[in-house]
């Protein structure tokens, strides 16, 4: 059985298509799960205790702080080794940061970037950098399935899934596991607005939203919701709009959304100088480099 919902449960029966980024975009949720789940785990499962705190920095960075933000958590943490291994306080310290040249490998040639392709790689290869990035991608869901609840949605965006309801075709397309993320939704009964909810194990988001399009829409009235210039170049490559939720200023975001942008997205009136002026806005809120580089 297929792990995209797409595959099974998706049929286009407006005009119009939405693609909704979830963590950090319609929930709160970035700060808790990174923070408290994942970084933990990644310098538990990589043996980077002597240096925490360069490791907590770095992982914040392209995770958080970045425009590295919001990207598939086997890219955004091999990127975080990257800026261990060659930062001087670290050097200093002689800790060798792992390379995990197996996990790199794989995510050259896979793009279903989640537990269960790399489980049947696991099986396969027995690599011993896949069979550590697993297990902590395991404990990285354990933890978030008992820690991460009761976080609520963004203001406004309950309302804006209601506004759009009646009028346009919405899909879930996130990085995040398809467990977690039906979780979410269905906590704060927010999936019944969308069609299908797409997480990790469907693809990427330009896979999810690309598919999604085919079945039918016209380029200008399919949009792209996120907070990573990630979602945003998902947007760019199958030829859709994009509407940022920046970051660290969500609320304002939701906020225009539902009292303009939405409309303007509906009139036929987002494309061109008012889509153009929002995102160089959402530029400005990430940086590429590190504070430590700057």
């Amino acid at each position: 059985m297929s792990d995209n919902p797409l595959d099974s449960q998706f049929q286009k029966k407006s005009e119009f298509l939405i693609g909704i980024d979830s963590d950090g975009c319609a929930f709160d949720s970035m700060e808790i799960k990174h923070k408290e789940c994942f970084i933990p785990n990644f310098i538990n499962y990589f043996g980077l205790q002597p240096i925490s705190k360069y490791a907590r920095e770095a992982a914040e960075f392209t995770n958080l702080y970045s425009k590295w933000r919001g990207a598939n958590r086997f890219i955004s943490y091999t990127l975080a080794l990257d800026l261990l291994e060659e930062r001087p306080e670290v050097k200093a310290r002689n800790v060798q940061i792992p390379k995990l040249q197996g996990v790199r490998d794989w995510i050259e040639r896979e793009t279903k970037l989640g537990n269960p392709t790399l489980t049947a790689e696991v099986e396969k290869t027995h690599d011993p950098d896949l069979e550590i990035a697993l297990k902590w991608s395991l404990a990285v869901n354990e933890m978030i399935a008992d820690m991460v609840h009761d976080v609520p949605p963004y203001p406004n965006v309950r309302e804006s899934l209601q506004k759009l309801d009646p009028v346009a075709d919405m899909i879930v397309c996130s990085a995040t596991p398809n467990e977690a993320l039906n979780k979410e939704w269905e906590e704060h009964d927010i999936a019944q607005y969308v069609d299908a909810i797409c997480g990790q194990e469907a693809g990427s988001k330009k896979e999810t939203l690309g598919q999604a399009k085919d079945c039918g829409y016209e380029p200008n009235k399919v949009l792209m919701i996120g907070d990573a210039p990630g979602d945003m170049k998902a947007a760019e490559a199958v030829g859709a709009l994009f509407y940022p939720i920046n970051p660290g200023c969500e609320e304002a975001s939701w906020e225009r959304f539902i009292g303009e942008a939405c409309d303007k997205f509906l009139n036929g009136e987002y494309a061109g100088e008012y889509q153009e002026k929002v995102i160089a806005e959402f530029d400005s809120y990430l940086p590429e480099l590190p504070p430590w580089k700057q």
